[in-house]
C-alpha cells in the first residue's frame, strides 16, 4: 500500500499521516494514535526514503567513536535495538583518538550535511567544544555524560562520582588504607568524578590523599597490567585497587600473579562493569567485585531520548543521572595482616 492510498483510507493528506508516523509535535496525539493503529491493522509500512522526502529528516543519528573505543559495542547495540522498530539509521563516523581539531571538523561536516537528524556526544569535558559547536549550528544532540559547558543540552549519566565512592568505603571497611586508583583518561568528566568520588572516601575516614596511588589512562588490558605492576613495586604497596573497567581489572589480576600475589586474600580489587557479554565479573577468578551499569541500556536509553529531542521535547528536560549498583563477590576481603 502506498501512502497516498493510506492516507485517502484515513480521509487525511499523505502529509499528516507521515508527520503522524514520524512522531512530530503538531499533529494531535489523538491523530497520532488513530495513524498507529490503522497502519497496523492495515499492514501499512511506510516507504523509507519517501517519508524522508515529505518530513525532511535524514532518518539517521550520528555518533562520532575513536577507533579504539571497543567497549562502545554494547552502547551501539542498545541504540539499534530502539532504533529498529523506528526506521531510524545509525551513522558511525571514526575519528583518530584524542584529535579535538579533526572531530570537530567532522561533526561540522555531520550537522550542516543534512546526512542526521540529531548526534550523540560521548566522553564530555567539563568545557566541551562539541557541545557549544553542535549548540551553535542547531542541530539536537544528546550528551552521553555530563558537561558543565553553559549551553542548555540533553545528558544521560551515570553516578560516576558515587560509584566509586562506594567502591572505595567498602574497601576501607574491609581495614584496607593503601587503595590505588586506576582510572579512566585525564581530564574528562567521568573521570574526573571518580577522583572526587575517590577523594571523598579517604576525606571522611580522614585519610589523607596520595597522588602516588592514582594513575589514568585508556581502559586496556595492558595499561591496567603496567599500572597494577608499577604501583606494586611501592614500599608499601597497595593492598587493594578500585579499576575504571573490567579490561583495567584484567590487567590488574595479571600484574597481581606476576609477583606471586592472591586477588580476594593478598590484594583486593573492586572493578566498574559496564556489563560485556564476552567479559564476565561471574566468571573470573576469582569472582570481581563491581560497580555495575549496563552500557547497552545506556545505548537504548540514549536513543530514546534522541527521539525525544527530535519530537519536540526541550533538551532542558532531558537530564538523567543513573544510580550505579556495587555487586561483592570473591575479589575482596579484609586487608591482609601487616
Amino acid at each position: 500500500m502506498k501512502l497516498k492510498e493510506f492516507a485517502k483510507q484515513l480521509g487525511l493528506s499523505p502529509t499528516t499521516v507521515s508527520r503522524a508516523l514520524s512522531g512530530y509535535p503538531e499533529v494531535s496525539e489523538k491523530t497520532r494514535k488513530r495513524v498507529a493503529e490503522e497502519a497496523v491493522r492495515l499492514g501499512y509500512r511506510p516507504n523509507i526514503n519517501a517519508v524522508r522526502l515529505v518530513t525532511g529528516r535524514a532518518g539517521a543519528i550520528g555518533v562520532v567513536m575513536g577507533r579504539n573505543e571497543f567497549q562502545f559495542s554494547e552502547f551501539m547495540s542498545g541504540m539499534a535495538e530502539r532504533l529498529d522498530s523506528e526506521d531510524i539509521d545509525i551513522l558511525v563516523s571514526p575519528v583518530a583518538d584524542h584529535d579535538m581539531k579533526a572531530e570537530l571538523q567532522l561533526y561540522s561536516r555531520l550537522a550542516t550535511s543534512g546526512r542526521v537528524d540529531a548526534v550523540i556526544i560521548h566522553s564530555p569535558k567539563p568545557n566541551d567544544e562539541r557541545i557549544l559547536l553542535l549548540h551553535k549550528l542547531g542541530i539536537p544532540f544528546l550528551v552521553h555524560g555530563r558537561s558543565e559547558t553553559n549551553v542548555p543540552h540533553a545528558w544521560l549519566d551515570i553516578d560516576n562520582e558515587g560509584a566509586i565512592r562506594r567502591a572505595t568505603s567498602h574497601l576501607l571497611d574491609l581495614g584496607h588504607r593503601r587503595i590505588a586508583l586506576i582510572n579512566g583518561r585525564d581530564g574528562l568528566t567521568f573521570t574526573l568524578h571518580r577522583d572526587k568520588g575517590y577523594r571523598e572516601a579517604l576525606e571522611q575516614r580522614g585519610l589523607p590523599f596520595d597522588p602516588r596511588l592514582v594513575t589514568h589512562g585508556q581502559f586496556t588490558d595492558e595499561i591496567g597490567f603496567r599500572s597494577a605492576r608499577s604501583f606494586l613495586e611501592q614500599s608499601p604497596r597497595p593492598t587493594a585497587f578500585v579499576a575504571g573497567s573490567m579490561m583495567t581489572a584484567l590487567g590488574v589480576y595479571r600484574a597481581v600473579r606476576s609477583v606471586g600475589l592472591v586477588v580476594g586474600k593478598d590484594i583486593s580489587v573492586i572493578a566498574h562493569d559496564d556489563v560485556f557479554p564476552y567479559l564476565t565479573a561471574d566468571n573470573m577468578v576469582p569472582s570481581l567485585s563491581t560497580s555495575r551499569s549496563p552500557l547497552r541500556a545506556a545505548g537504548a536509553r540514549s536513543a530514546d531520548l534522541t527521539l525525544q529531542l527530535l519530537t519536540g521535547r526541550p533538551a532542558t528536560e532531558i537530564h538523567e543521572l543513573w544510580p550505579v549498583e556495587l555487586i561483592l563477590r570473591e575479589s575482596t576481603g579484609p586487608a591482609p595482616e601487616a
